[in-house]
């Protein structure tokens, strides 16, 4: 189907979950600036100062939040931010892709089909993927699309997009077309036309078009030559404005939910199928940390130290000057002033409480509820203590962390094999014509990112051997995660090489050679024959 040809309402997703797409994004950015405009102005370009925010009741309640409450006129915006959020979600890119995934081309694919696989982990597929794994767990999803462009490079390649710059269609679970939309510059910041590049993903096409419109609207269809960024593809489509992407059998673009189901879009048609954020329900703990965290460093400017001196003790800056007090100064004239009952000084010092344990332990509560909400265990943002330890004792500490990266895994190796797939039918296609390849979707594997070390490889092997429960080339696998097939063989042949030669049994030799003594038993025997 191609693409809209009047105007209609951008983007055409349901207007709860742009809200929630918005929110999660302004806690992604940890900008300040945006989580106020966001809870202030919900969206609005210019921060307001809605009356709700000062009313009492279910609406007052609702509207109050800490980025929400209005800065008063004239007064510095003392509030801080801890960027809690962006940590949660590099933590779980880190946890997921920290380690290439190991790609395997199917069973008797050919050579050639390997070698592109391997380029195309090598030339870039993993930082695609880490920076994927974070706007899906902070957005709820993310997409990959096989894209390409000739003046850039002669094969092309895997690019991520975040969630909320598509908008998918489903079929029973399955992406069955996707239109990736881009909010394009304009050639003068006065012009408040919005021109949106759209990019429509379907089997064996891709359409492109060109609309001016507003910032809620998509607007009238322009020609692609109209702007520099859509121009050099006038000249690709055709009169549909699509073009053939050389795989007529795959979708080049794939979608990953972040995790499933999306608890507050179950009952929304459109936003069934999309995957639900890791800031979903902890934005009320986000927002409570930094009033904390805010809260903590005003006690510390509070706490600074004042001194009340007398009037007599000011020295007098000329008439109408006012007058000013001297902190370093060392020696001072007699004073005429009369001592206050009980009071010798006349100086006064103030210094207020600083109450670090209270924010202290407040801070760490609210950030455990709100990680352990999000799927993580609480030693997975915590600092180590520099003692080394395990990988058993690292997986112990952080098994809510794992268990929630595998189930992120389950999401992400069927997309990661759909693409690749994808992509290798699009470099056998008529624009690249490369030969010899299978287009059978290969092996995805993700790597655990906590790894033993190897002691603890060589115990556990040791113990296995012992037990004669594997063989050796599986436990020069389980020493050598990192080898491939043929490296754990040349291992086992070369090892099986030094046991025949260590064997007398196998060399033919009758007894050890000169200068060496034999065993016990037979120099027994021996000596026994010479008596």
């Amino acid at each position: 189907m191609p693409l809209p040809t009047a105007d209609t309402v951008w983007p055409p997703t349901d207007e709860r979950v742009q809200a929630a797409l918005a929110d999660w994004d302004a806690w992604y950015s940890s900008e300040p600036d945006r989580l106020e405009l966001r809870y202030s102005g919900r969206g609005y370009r210019e921060a307001i100062d809605r009356p709700a925010q000062h009313r009492g009741g279910v609406v007052g309640r609702l509207a109050r939040w800490f980025w929400g409450n209005p800065v008063e006129d004239g007064q510095k915006r003392e509030k801080l931010h801890v960027p809690l959020a962006g940590d949660i979600a590099r933590t779980s890119a880190e946890l997921l892709f920290s380690e290439p995934p190991t790609i395997q081309a199917a069973e008797g694919a050919s050579d050639a089909t390997q070698d592109v696989l391997d380029t195309l982990l090598e030339t870039g597929l993993q930082p695609t993927l880490l920076e994927g794994g974070e706007v899906c767990s902070g957005l709820g999803g993310a997409y990959l699309r096989v894209v390409w462009d000739e003046d850039v490079s002669d094969r092309p390649w895997i690019d991520t997009v975040a969630a909320d710059r598509a908008v998918p269609e489903f079929a029973y679970g399955r992406l069955r077309a996707v239109t990736f939309w881009t909010v394009l510059e304009s050639e003068s910041q006065d012009d408040r036309r919005v021109f949106r590049h759209l990019e429509r993903h379907e089997k064996g096409r891709i359409y492109h078009g060109l609309y001016e419109g507003s910032a809620g609207s998509l607007g009238m269809v322009r020609p692609l030559a109209d702007h520099p960024v859509t121009a050099p593809l006038a000249a690709m489509v055709d009169a549909e404005g699509g073009l053939d992407t050389g795989a007529p059998k795959n979708l080049t673009a794939a979608y990953v939910p972040n995790v499933r189901p999306a608890r507050a879009w179950r009952h929304i048609p459109t936003a069934a199928y999309w995957g639900q954020s890791d800031f979903q329900g902890i934005e009320g703990l986000m927002d409570a940390l930094d009033e904390t965290y805010s809260s903590w460093m005003r006690d510390i400017v509070n706490g600074k130290g004042r001194v009340v001196v007398p009037s007599s003790m000011l020295e007098s800056m000329g008439p109408g000057q006012g007058a000013s007090w001297n902190e370093e100064r060392r020696v001072y004239t007699g004073l005429n002033m009369l001592p206050r009952p009980g009071d010798p000084n006349p100086l006064t010092v103030v210094q207020f409480e600083i109450r670090v344990q209270e924010h202290r332990d407040t801070c760490q509560a609210l950030m455990e509820q709100a990680v352990r909400q999000a799927g993580y265990s609480a030693g997975t943002f915590g600092e180590s203590d520099g003692q080394a330890v395990t990988a058993t004792e690292v997986k112990a500490r952080n098994r809510r962390s794992l268990s929630t990266a595998g189930r992120k895994g389950k999401y992400w190796q069927p997309a990661i094999a759909d693409i690749t797939a994808a992509y290798l039918a699009v470099l056998s296609g008529f624009r690249f014509r490369m030969s010899g390849l299978d287009l059978t979707p290969p092996k995805v594997e993700l790597q655990d990112g906590v790894t033993e070390g190897p002691i603890e490889l060589a115990t556990a092997a040791e113990l296995i051997a012992r037990a004669e429960a594997a063989s050796k080339e599986t436990l020069v696998a389980m020493v050598h995660p990192d080898w491939d097939k043929d490296q754990i063989k040349a291992e086992v042949a070369q090892m099986k090489k030094e046991s025949d030669l260590a064997d007398p049994a196998t060399t033919g030799a009758e007894g050890p050679g000169p200068g060496f003594p034999a065993p016990a038993g037979q120099q027994q025997s021996e000596d026994d024959g010479e008596a």
